[in-house]
């Protein structure tokens, strides 16, 4: 049996140095490039391909909590845009949320809109509950839940992210505006972002607003850092 025959003889390293050198002498100015040795946007390892696996997650946790009349909401309003931007990248810093306005005028739409915007932008931690405020209040009354009402109201005071729609429609009493205080002050101290929603204005001339239908206790703590956003315009469920 011959022996196989050697293609390449002497020193590789010299034999790579000399065709390297007639490269340079036939062309001067060529100039090695960059090696792209890292991973693409389509393969693990890459920041990108990392956020689009956590937003398709987000997404489906955003359909399964959101009710099939806004699975196609959409965050329109510039400012609630913002707002959403924000909690994805910085949560603790980002504030709350007041959607205020008339019945009819999108808040509910633009509320959940902004849940999907966040969702989208693929943060790292998703985890959201959406309630009505009368919906909150039959669940925390005794007997409303097989958890009590201390064990449903940490649950939503530890919530990352929370939405509580129609805040103020309910009937006041001592009651509701004790548990309102109670969750708005607990997810205020540990500064975690909350959409609510209302048909009130945060505050009025006449004192038609949410400081008489919750409490100055309660309003005094939105004040410090819940962005207010007035929805206007006419009832859009009348006009469609």
């Amino acid at each position: 049996m011959h022996e196989p025959a050697a293609v390449l003889t002497g020193n590789p390293n010299a034999a790579l140095g000399r065709i390297l050198a007639g490269l340079h002498e036939r062309h001067p100015h060529l100039a090695a490039g960059p090696v792209a040795d890292g991973p693409s946007p389509e393969e693990p390892g890459h920041p990108e391909y990392h956020r689009r696996r956590r937003a398709e997650w987000a997404l489906s946790r955003w359909k399964t909590a959101t009710p099939p009349r806004y699975s196609h909401a959409d965050a329109t309003h510039p400012a609630v845009q913002q707002w959403a931007d924000q909690v994805a990248t910085d949560p603790e810093a980002a504030g709350s949320l007041l959607l205020t306005g008339t019945t009819g005028t999108g808040k509910t739409h633009e509320a959940y809109g902004a849940l999907r915007r966040i969702a989208a932008a693929g943060p790292h931690t998703y985890e959201i509950r959406a309630t009505t405020a009368a919906d909150m209040y039959g669940l925390l009354r005794p007997n409303g839940s097989a958890r009590g009402t201390e064990g449903e109201l940490a649950r939503l005071a530890r919530v990352p992210l929370l939405l509580l729609d129609d805040l103020g429609s309910a009937k006041a009493t001592e009651w509701t505006e004790e548990i309102t205080y109670r969750l708005v002050n607990e997810r205020y101290n540990a500064c975690r972002p909350t959409i609510y929603t209302s048909n009130l204005p945060a505050r009025t001339a006449d004192g038609r607003d949410l400081t008489a239908a919750l409490g100055e206790r309660i309003v005094s703590r939105l004040s410090e850092d819940t962005r207010v956003i007035a929805m206007t315009g006419t009832d859009r469920r009348r006009t469609a």
